[in-house]
């Protein structure tokens, strides 16, 4: 009877956890969508929403922003997207991080510059603050243009 019972108890944590990890799986997904449309719009209350304060975010050229630069930069438009495209998405949770990674296609009309197209294999690191998955880091590297 005692075996039968934790046995049960078993199953019903490993569904349990199960779960979790899918619900987390499905808000760390939401979290960076909210993160693209934000880029997009620049809307700085959306931006600060989603990241922490020791955000660190790392461009394809090498230049490393923090949270203030990050943000500041798709509020002025010094960093303007005009569409942003993502696919081959991957979530991976563990613990309260989650990691994901993407390719990003994007148009740019950044001030001051010619209108331009950005192809690039993005890594995202998510912390999980209380039940919100905030922006802990970020960083691009160039890819290949998209086909």
């Amino acid at each position: 009877m005692i075996k039968k019972l934790i046995f049960a108890l078993s199953f019903i944590m490993a569904i349990t956890i199960t779960a979790q990890k899918i619900n987390d799986t499905d808000a760390v997904t939401a979290a960076a969508e909210k993160l693209r449309t934000a880029m997009i719009s620049g809307e700085k209350s959306a931006l600060e929403s989603l990241i922490l304060p020791e955000l660190t975010y790392g461009h394809s050229g090498g230049h490393i922003d923090d949270a203030r630069e990050f943000v500041e930069k798709l509020v002025t438009k010094k960093s303007d997207f005009l569409t942003i495209d993502i696919t081959n998405q991957t979530v991976q949770i563990v613990g309260n991080t989650a990691i994901v990674r993407h390719h990003f296609y994007a148009t740019t009309a950044d001030a001051g510059k010619a209108p331009g197209d950005v192809t690039l294999d993005i890594l995202l690191v998510w912390a999980k603050v209380k039940n919100d998955w905030k922006l802990l880091a970020r960083q691009a590297v160039k890819a290949e243009k998209k086909k």
